[in-house]
């Protein structure tokens, strides 16, 4: 399950990609929009921003946009940033490895064969679906013959 940060990150970010390039977006707008608390949001684009995901700009015409395109910004990549590892368990984790403590050996757990493709389903759907993918009318057909 991905936290409510994370998903606030990614409606934040659907909505600044629905927006024209060059059009910043006050928080506030985005905040009423998309029924995000303002200061959770905050936060949020700060955190964005030390990423790359986002650029603010101050003053009257000022506001948060995109500062990279959508289609090249993954569901995985945010909820990396905010969330942490995309992992059922964490010896299955490619970023924050660590062995189960009550595992006598990981090659013969069927736990973690098991869940093991669970992750790597998961962040092979996550990983190829962009922000962009998301504004779309349909999924792709790459994504789609991912979950069939």
């Amino acid at each position: 399950m991905i936290s409510q940060k994370a998903k606030y990150a990614l409606r934040a970010l659907v909505a600044l990609a629905k927006k024209p390039s060059g059009h910043p977006v006050f928080i506030g707008d985005i905040a009423e929009s998309e029924n995000i608390p303002k200061k959770f949001l905050e936060q949020i684009l700060l955190d964005l921003k030390h990423h790359g995901l986002v650029a603010s700009r101050r003053g009257k015409a000022g506001g948060y946009g995109l500062l990279r395109p959508a289609d090249t910004i993954s569901f995985g990549e945010v909820l990396r940033i905010v969330d942490g590892p995309i992992a059922p368990l964490p010896c299955l984790s490619k970023i924050a490895y660590r062995r189960c403590d009550d595992c006598a050996e990981e090659a013969s757990c069927e736990v973690r064969r098991v869940f093991a493709q669970v992750a790597d389903a998961t962040r092979a759907v996550l990983d190829r679906t962009t922000i962009a993918d998301a504004i779309a009318a349909d999924l792709p057909i790459r994504l789609r013959e991912l979950v069939a």
